[in-house]
């Protein structure tokens, strides 16, 4: 199933990550500039061994994958992907992302978003996906917002990031049927 995937989001495709990626995934995710915007277990630098190991991570799920490739004018110039949660949050999932510096304020993020958005509500078990960008990063808020993504708090002091004590903030998108969501309908 997941070698089918291909989700056409008008400036970008969304698709399984595949070897050959790395070329393109070490160009684009090796900026200080974007990595001060993600979370630490995102290397900087980012070397081919982190590239080897993220492709062979994301290429070898099996079912639907949870990581697919924002490919740009044919390459992989970003990631999107979910990790869901567990036990009394096992239909909620949280949504990250980035994309490549030379492809910022475009509008391919957002529409990758809302696009993958879409697709997980249509073909996964969640009712509700929500981001933590930080506080300060206003071109992932926005992201979020056009996305169809609801501004729901702000978490104070929530987070350290390259020395720094940030706020995040909590965004929130939910399955358009809501509590009539297929997911719970066949929950036990």
């Amino acid at each position: 199933m997941s070698t089918r995937i291909h989700l056409d989001c008008g400036p970008c495709v969304l698709r399984p990550w595949r070897r050959g990626d790395e070329a393109a995934l070490i160009r684009h995710a090796n900026n200080r500039a974007l990595w001060k915007n993600l979370r630490d277990r995102f290397p900087h630098p980012y070397t081919r061994a982190d590239a080897d190991g993220w492709v062979a991570h994301a290429s070898s799920a099996s079912g639907p994958p949870l990581n697919l490739a924002i490919e740009v004018e044919g390459e992989a110039a970003g990631s999107i992907g979910l990790i869901p949660g567990t036990d009394i949050e096992r239909y909620s999932a949280e949504v990250g992302y980035w994309l490549g510096e030379a492809h910022w304020g475009k509008g391919i993020a957002s529409a990758a978003l809302a696009s993958f958005s879409t697709w997980t509500f249509e073909t996964l078990p969640f009712i509700r996906l929500f981001a933590l960008p930080f506080a300060t990063n206003l071109g992932s808020r926005r992201v979020l917002e056009k996305a169809g993504y609801s501004h729901e708090g702000t978490l104070r002091s929530h987070a350290v990031k390259d020395g720094q004590v940030l706020d995040m903030a909590l965004y929130a998108r939910l399955h358009p049927e809501g509590a009539r969501a297929p997911a719970l309908r066949a929950a036990p």
